[in-house]
């Protein structure tokens, strides 16, 4: 296997999944914030894979310090000694907007005038008039140095003729459209801020005296800090020497926050929405066994994301939970396969099924959603070659029929398996015996009737906020590399 069909296999099955987007941890007034935000990045591991970045601040300037990888890659306890200061923000990128590249990767640092002289944001979340403004700043003689978003966001806040940070901030967001969780860093002086439709999660912690801002809960618990509340949508929090003061400068506008953390990007450990998301996925599960029961012998997750609603949908039935596919953790890029080539190398690389659980079984297999369909399509087979007698696919979700252009990376429409093709068809492309999805009652039991107050596009194409026409040719940078080659 030559190395660009090593690259090709496993971006093929990063292609088969919505990712997560990005993950933005920070901390005020503690004498070792950069190593906490460290921590912080650590548990926000599964948000994004791409790069990673902590900015601290010791009250003169702002140091810096980003790379391409997974976070253990790029910090070391060197590097973090360097990054002193008693405040930090960090970031993990999966890219939405721009290239995977270092010079996409976040915290974005910016020096100017105008009463700041360092400015650092990290944005989770994706704007869907960026290039909108994008061009009309470069008309004004703006210098973009990357191909992110994000860097938008800092120019509209360098424009502004506002006073404070604050100000500055409320005035750049007024332009923007789309989904934001952004926390700003300068010298003496941090803020969080979120739109106003809560698209993307955001929580404030307190640890001792100091503050502490995540995209989700489980971050929080690494460190030891108190969950205190979310930032809420369209607020901006401010957080310096002075304590900690909000202002909601924008427009109120409708909940909307983004279903698909619940079914697949959150940890299962995390609190979001006032909900644990365990608990939420069980319910899925729960609800998706009702709906969709099956003559099996077992329950079987596609790991690790199908685990809890494999969990519910056991409990529900009265059928066992087995494992009885078992995922390697440690699956890198790039493989060196035998001379005689394994079929299905890269799923098996990532798969292996536990011939001892599954012979002579009629299973139930379990997974969060259904995107391209291709690597369900690697696995079934598989079960079957360990023996299984039947597989019958479970999906704890309805059927992905759109992309989604707020903050998840996500093929164009037309690689959506569901987005033109029948229950039928798409069964017939796996190879399960039957198929069976999440009702849109199922989808929302976790809270009773109601189906108000969150994004569902990916399963609607009802998009909350419009998307301009020209942002709807490519999503995901992934796919692109891939039909390239």
């Amino acid at each position: 296997m030559n190395g660009d069909a090593e690259d090709l296999w496993v971006e093929e099955s990063k292609l088969d999944a919505f990712h997560e987007e990005c993950g933005v941890f920070g901390v005020f007034g503690h004498p070792e914030a950069a190593n906490l935000v460290y921590l912080g990045l650590y548990a926000l591991q599964h948000r994004g894979q791409e790069s990673a970045g902590i900015v601290s601040s010791n009250g003169k300037s702002l140091i810096s310090h980003r790379g391409m990888g997974l976070v253990a890659d790029v910090f070391s306890e060197e590097i973090i000694n360097r990054l002193e200061g008693t405040s930090a923000i960090g970031h993990n990128r999966y890219s939405t907007t721009g290239s995977s590249s270092l010079k996409n990767a976040q915290p974005v640092v910016v020096e100017y005038a105008r009463g700041i002289r360092g400015l650092a944001v990290a944005h989770n979340g994706n704007l869907v008039n960026f290039e909108i403004l994008k061009e009309e700043l470069e008309a004004n003689g703006s210098i973009f140095q990357t191909s992110s978003d994000s860097e938008v966001i800092i120019h509209l806040v360098a424009a502004s003729k506002a006073l404070t940070l604050s100000e500055k901030v409320a005035d750049a967001l007024v332009r923007v459209r789309g989904a934001y969780s952004l926390l700003f860093l300068t010298e003496h002086e941090m803020i969080a801020t979120r739109d106003p439709n809560g698209f993307r999660p955001m929580v404030i912690g307190k640890l001792q005296n100091a503050t502490v801002v995540a995209s989700e809960t489980c971050a929080l618990d690494l460190v030891q800090a108190e969950y205190v509340r979310e930032v809420e949508p369209g607020e901006i929090v401010i957080i310096n020497d002075s304590g900690i003061r909000s202002i909601r400068p924008f427009a109120a506008a409708p909940a909307k926050r983004c279903v698909f953390e619940y079914v697949y990007f959150s940890r299962p450990d995390s609190l979001l929405y006032g909900r644990n998301v365990q608990t939420v996925r069980k319910q899925q599960g729960r609800a998706l066994a009702r709906e969709c029961p099956a003559d099996a012998d077992i329950v079987v997750p596609v790991p690790d994301s199908g685990v809890p609603a494999a969990l519910g949908y056991a409990e529900e039935s009265g059928l066992p939970y087995e494992q009885g596919l078992v995922r390697s953790h440690y699956v890198g890029r790039t493989f060196i396969e035998p001379r005689e080539a394994i079929r299905h190398f890269g799923v098996k690389i990532k798969f292996n099924p536990v011939r001892a659980v599954l012979e002579g079984k009629r299973v139930v297999l379990v997974e969060d959603s259904l995107v391209r369909g291709t690597t369900l399509k690697k696995v079934i087979p598989m079960l079957r070659q360990a023996g299984a007698r039947e597989v019958h696919m479970r999906i704890a979700a309805p059927p992905t029929t759109n992309s989604c252009f707020y903050g998840i990376d996500t093929p164009t429409r037309s690689e959506l398996l569901a987005s033109h093709n029948t229950v039928e068809e798409i069964r017939q492309f796996i190879g399960a015996d039957s198929l069976g999805y999440l009702s849109w009652d199922g989808l929302y039991s976790f809270q009773g009737d109601r189906r108000d107050g969150f994004c569902d596009a990916c399963f609607t194409g009802t998009y909350p906020i419009e998307i301009p026409e020209r942002r709807d040719i490519h999503q995901l940078h992934l796919f692109e590399a891939a039909e390239r080659r």
